[in-house]
């Protein structure tokens, strides 16, 4: 059975994603109700329009449709499962998306959760990354009930330019996860392949124009992505690796990987994220 369009639109979390999230919101004419532990943040969304209020759970109390956009499973399952979380404002309808990068056993345990609360629950991540946050171009892989997805499809088009169903509940988790592999491969090749190049007197940047129009042509090295610090780069790789150990699944490349990303990011003096 269909679900009427979403109106009112939380936001938990306003980072680097929520808050450009919550001004393209704003500007398409949803109501926005926000939460996050920043109050600068918080002082951001209000000037955007955005009503800040104490807690996730007020956040679902106030709205349709809530968007989950912290930065770790443990604050995700804080916020759903917390003593005042999104749960505790469970009510038949109320949709909620978890736009995080999660691992898909995450979502699983979320799902128990609110299983029989009345609360439809979805995900969600986002690709791209803060510069198509910025410019309102996301793109977001869904998974989940079909009517919920259309419901929130108007809301999500505020913010991105592309929008998949790509299966069941989880099935968002575990594009994002194939995504974020082949993703940090590419960089990887990248980052050797011009090292190379440079090693031998050619100049990266005079060659990276025939590349891109070449056969190792890839959306890393049109976007440069390494240009950015890439906060959330080991953690996405640890879920990858977590996944396929326990599948028992020998994913060889993906061990080279993260060593290669976790090397560049040495080399170039960037924090790494604690693991929560």
């Amino acid at each position: 059975m269909s679900m009427p369009a979403v109106r009112r639109v939380g936001l938990i979390g306003l980072g680097k994603m929520g808050l450009p999230m919550s001004r393209h919101l704003r500007a398409r004419g949803f109501a926005v109700t926000a939460h996050d532990v920043s109050p600068a943040a918080c002082e951001q969304a209000k000037r955007l329009g955005a009503i800040i209020v104490e807690s996730p759970r007020a956040v679902a109390e106030m709205s349709d449709f809530v968007i989950v956009v912290v930065g770790f499973d443990s604050e995700a399952e804080l916020v759903v499962m917390g003593p005042d979380g999104i749960a505790r404002a469970a009510r038949p309808g109320l949709i909620v998306g978890i736009a995080s990068t999660i691992a898909p056993r995450t979502m699983v345990k979320l799902h128990h959760h609110v299983a029989d609360t009345g609360i439809v629950l979805i995900d969600m991540p986002l690709t791209r990354g803060e510069p198509a946050a910025e410019t309102g171009t996301l793109l977001v892989m869904v998974g989940g009930d079909p009517d919920a997805c259309a419901a929130c499809k108007p809301a999500m088009e505020s913010f991105a330019s592309d929008i998949f169903h790509v299966g069941k509940l989880g099935a968002g988790q575990v594009g994002k996860m194939v995504n974020n592999l082949i993703l940090w491969a590419c960089m990887s090749a990248n980052h050797e392949g011009f090292r190379l190049a440079e090693a031998l007197g050619v100049d990266p940047e005079q060659l990276r124009p025939a590349l891109l129009e070449s056969s190792a042509g890839n959306w890393a090295m049109k976007t440069r992505p390494e240009r950015w610090p890439m906060p959330w780069a080991e953690k996405d790789m640890r879920i990858v690796l977590s996944e396929a150990d326990r599948l028992r699944l020998s994913l060889p490349l993906c061990g080279v990987v993260t060593e290669v990303i976790k090397s560049v990011k040495v080399e170039r003096g960037w924090p790494t994220p604690e693991a929560r």
